[in-house]
C-alpha cells in the first residue's frame, strides 16, 4: 500500500503526516484506540507464543495485557503480534526441529513491523530461546518474560512435579500403578497452566535469560499465577518503552563476559542439557561462540549449588525462597563477571548490592552456599574421544556417582521403532553392566534431536531392581529427566560420526570426570566397518528441504548456517 518506500520506519511510520502515517493511524483507530493513543510513541511490539497448542504459555494472554498496561503507563504504544508456538509434548517430530523457523518468524516480525522495540513472551522450552536468537538477529531493544513455572502438584499425599513421570511410568511398566491410579495421575499431574514445575528447559532458559540480561532482576522464577508475575509483566513493559528510547539492542547485553555468566548459572544449578545448545545458538547469532575447551573449564570451576528438582529433591519455589537467581550470582561471587548488563540496564554489581540491602532470603538447602556445595565442581561434564570427536554431553549432577566412570557392553538399537521394539524383549541380551545406545536420531537424523536420549531401562532389568544405566545418543534429553545419560554426541550417527559404526558387543568406556567417551574397538577394524544405518534422504521440498541442506551440529548450536553472523573468537 505504501509508495513511499518498502523499508520499514520504525515506529516513525504511525507519526509521519504523509497518507501513509495517515493510514496507519486509521487502521489503528478502526480498532478501537483513540486519536491521541495511536500517537504514542516509542511503539512497542508485545510479541507472544500464546497457542490453545501450548498449553504450557497459555497464561501469555494475560501477561500480554499486564505487559500493554506498563507499556501505556510508559508513553509508549503497545501493539501485541503472534509467532509460531512450540509445545514440547504436541509437536512432531521434536520442538529443536522447528525452533529455527520460530526463530525467523520472530526475526522477521520485528524486522519488517513499525516498532521501536518488543517484549518477548515465551514460555515452553524452545520458545524462549526461538525469540533471543531472533530478537538477537533483528538488532532492535528487546526484552524477554518467560510464562513462569506452574504450581506443585499434589499425589498420594506428596508434592508432585513432571520428572515424578519417569518412574511412574516404570512403575505403569511393571504393574504397579493400574488402570485406575494412571487415570488418576493424569488428571493431576499438570495441576494449572505454566511451564514444567522443576529446573527443566523453559525454566532454565528463563533463568539464562535474566542472566544475559534479556529479562528483569529476580522474574524467573515468579510463580505462573499470581499477582507477582502481573506485576513483573507491567514493569517489563516499562522497561521496554525506556530501551526503545535509549536504543539499547541485544548485543549490548548478550557480551562473552555475560554468556560465560549464563553457562556458569547453567552448571550452578544444575539446569538442562538443552540449554548447552541453546546458548550456542544464541552467541552464535551476534558471532561469538563459546566453545567445548571453554564450557569445560568453566564447568570444572563452578560448583553446583541448587539442590532442586530434577537433579535434587527440593522444589522451583523453596529456590525462589532463597533469593531467586540473584541469590545464585551472589553466591558465585568472583567467578562471573558482574559488570555485565542485568535487565535493568545496570552491572548486576549494582543489582546485587541492591538484593543485599534488603535481603529477606530464606535460608534454605535448596540453595547452597560456594563454602557447602551440593558438588564442587561439573554438573555438566563435556565428553570427548573416539566415539565422540566433537564432543557430548552428561550431566553429572543427574546421574549416580557410581555410573561417573562406567565400562560396559554396548546394547545398539537403530532409531526409535527398533529401541520401542526390543526394549522390553525378554530374550534382549543386556544385563546391569551394559550401555545401551541409541543412534540415528541426532538433528539430521531425527530429524531434530528428538527428546529420547534417557532410553527406557529394560523391563527384565526394571524386574531385577536396576533403576539407572549408562544409556549414549545422538539425541537430547528432557530437562525434567535424571540418569546417566550421554547426550548429543557429535558428530552424529547420520553424518558419518563413530557411533555409526558402533556394534552390539563393542566396549564402550565413560569417564565422566576426565571427560572421556571411547569406543574401545582399533582403528583397523573400525574401518573395514559401514555404517549401520543410511543416512536420511535429502526432502524434496518445504522446509523439510531447508532444514537438512542447513542445519548444524549440536556443538554448533544446531542453528541454521546461513542464520550465525560471523564467527568470531571462542569465549
Amino acid at each position: 500500500m505504501s509508495q513511499t518506500g518498502t523499508r520499514t520506519r520504525n515506529g516513525d511510520a504511525f507519526g509521519a503526516s504523509d497518507r501513509d502515517g495517515f493510514l496507519h493511524r486509521a487502521f489503528l483507530r478502526g480498532s478501537g484506540r483513540s486519536e491521541k493513543s495511536v500517537r504514542a510513541r516509542p511503539v512497542i511490539g508485545v510479541c507472544t507464543s500464546w497457542s490453545e497448542l501450548n498449553p504450557c504459555n497459555a497464561g501469555l494472554k494475560q501477561l500480554a495485557e499486564a505487559v500493554k498496561r506498563g507499556v501505556t503507563r510508559a508513553g509508549g504504544l503497545a501493539l501485541e503480534f503472534p509467532t509460531i508456538s512450540l509445545s514440547e509434548p504436541y509437536i512432531r517430530p521434536t520442538t529443536l526441529y522447528l525452533r529455527n523457523l520460530m526463530a525467523m518468524d520472530v526475526e522477521e516480525m520485528i524486522t519488517a513491523s513499525p516498532i521501536d522495540g518488543v517484549v518477548l513472551l515465551g514460555g515452553c522450552d524452545k520458545t524462549v530461546p526461538a525469540q533471543l536468537m531472533g530478537a538477537a538477529s533483528a538488532g532492535r531493544p528487546a526484552i524477554a518474560l518467560a510464562a513462569g513455572p506452574r504450581a506443585t502438584g499434589r499425589w498420594k499425599g506428596e508434592p508432585q512435579t513432571i520428572d515424578d513421570l519417569w518412574p511412574l511410568s516404570d512403575k505403569r511398566r511393571t504393574g504397579e500403578l493400574d488402570d485406575e491410579e494412571w487415570s488418576r495421575l493424569e488428571g493431576c499431574l499438570i495441576p494449572g497452566i505454566g511451564t514444567c514445575n522443576v529446573l527443566g528447559t523453559a525454566v532454565t532458559m528463563a533463568l539464562l535469560a535474566e542472566t544475559l540480561g534479556m529479562a528483569l532482576p529476580g522474574t524467573s522464577l515468579l510463580p505462573a499465577t499470581g499477582a507477582a508475575r502481573s506485576a513483573a509483566a507491567e514493569a517489563t513493559g516499562e522497561r521496554a518503552v525506556e530501551l526503545a528510547r535509549s536504543g539499547a539492542t541485544p548485543d549490548r547485553f548478550i557480551t562473552p563476559a555475560a554468556l560465560e555468566n549464563a553457562f556458569r548459572v547453567l552448571c550452578a544449578v544444575g539446569g538442562s542439557t538443552n540449554a548447552v545448545i541453546h546458548l550456542e545458538a544464541i552467541a552464535g547469532r551476534l558471532g561469538h561462540r563459546l566453545g567445548f575447551d571453554a564450557m569445560t573449564s568453566w564447568s570444572a570451576t563452578t560448583p553446583v549449588l541448587a539442590d532442586v528438582r530434577p537433579s535434587g529433591p527440593y522444589l522451583l519455589e523453596d529456590l525462589q525462597d532463597a533469593g531467586g537467581l540473584p541469590a545464585v550470582l551472589d553466591e558465585l561471587g568472583d567467578l562471573l563477571d558482574t559488570e555485565a548488563l542485568a535487565g535493568t540496564g545496570e552491572p548486576w554489581s549494582r543489582v546485587l548490592d541492591r538484593a543485599r540491602g534488603r535481603d529477606s532470603r530464606t535460608k534454605t538447602p535448596a540453595l547452597r552456599s560456594a563454602s557447602e556445595p551440593v558438588f564442587p565442581s561439573g554438573a555438566l561434564a563435556l565428553l570427548r574421544g573416539t566415539l565422540a570427536p566433537d564432543g557430548a554431553v552428561f550431566k553429572r549432577s543427574a546421574a549416580d556417582p557410581r555410573l561417573w566412570r562406567h565400562r560396559g557392553r554396548a546394547v545398539v538399537f537403530d532409531g526409535l521403532a527398533d529401541l520401542n521394539a526390543r526394549i522390553d524383549d525378554p530374550d534382549l541380551d543386556v544385563d546391569r553392566d551394559s550401555v545401551l545406545v541409541l543412534r540415528g536420531v541426532g538433528p539430521l537424523g531425527g530429524p531434530g534431536m528428538p527428546e529420547v536420549g534417557q532410553l527406557p531401562i529394560p523391563k527384565k532389568l526394571l524386574d531385577q531392581g536396576v533403576t539407572d544405566l549408562v544409556r549414549i545418543s545422538d539425541a537430547r534429553m528432557s530437562g525434567t529427566a535424571t540418569g546417566a545419560v550421554v547426550l548429543h554426541v557429535a558428530p552424529e550417527s547420520a553424518a558419518g560420526g563413530p557411533l555409526s559404526l558402533v556394534a552390539d558387543g563393542d566396549f564402550i568406556s565413560l569417564d565422566a570426570t576426565a571427560g572421556q567417551l571411547d569406543l574401545e574397538v582399533e582403528p583397523d577394524e573400525l574401518a573395514h566397518r559401514s555404517a549401520r544405518a543410511a543416512p536420511p534422504a535429502a526432502p524434496a521440498r518445504g522446509y523439510a528441504a531447508l532444514y537438512h541442506r542447513h542445519i548444524t551440529q549440536s556443538p554448533q548450536g544446531c542453528d541454521f548456517d546461513f542464520l550465525t553472523a560471523t564467527e568470531g573468537e571462542q569465549l
